[in-house]
């Protein structure tokens, strides 16, 4: 029988730097599937794998969804063609997400430039005593 490497949810949680709560919810959304020795939770080197692959893509900005779909498609077949058009089609999907949020971020930052300007402008008006030139509503 072959000898296969185990790893407790505290041992992940101190590798990975994250809580044992997380690793559960994740357990929960189906992303990782230990087996049970009475109450222990016994993770495989599969989900040691999963696990850096959740976190990774979470930093990378990847829902839970579209992770649990690339594993889904994984263990349903071994066709790495279908499964890199499937990467390929979130990257993509990601990307022009990423691309219209930094678009509403400049838009937002022109906007505060805007503001900060006109309230300098009544601010220093008020300081030298006269009659602010900026009305409420153009704040």
């Amino acid at each position: 029988m072959k000898d296969i490497t185990t790893y407790s949810i505290g041992e992940l949680a101190r590798e990975f730097d994250i809580t044992t709560r997380s690793i559960r919810f994740y357990e929960d959304q189906g992303l990782l599937t230990p087996t049970r020795q009475g109450q222990t939770r016994l993770y495989t080197n599969k989900d040691r794998v999963r696990l850096k692959l959740i976190l990774r893509g979470k930093r990378l900005g990847f829902s839970l969804a579209e992770t649990k779909r690339l594993f889904d498609l994984y263990d349903m077949e071994n066709s790495s063609v279908r499964q890199l058009h499937t990467v390929l089609e979130l990257i993509d999907d990601k990307r022009a997400s990423l691309h219209q949020q930094l678009e509403d971020i400049k838009v937002l930052l022109v906007e505060l430039g805007n503001l900060e300007e006109r309230c300098r402008d009544e601010l220093r008006e008020l300081e030298q005593g006269t009659p602010p030139a900026v009305s409420q509503e153009s704040v």
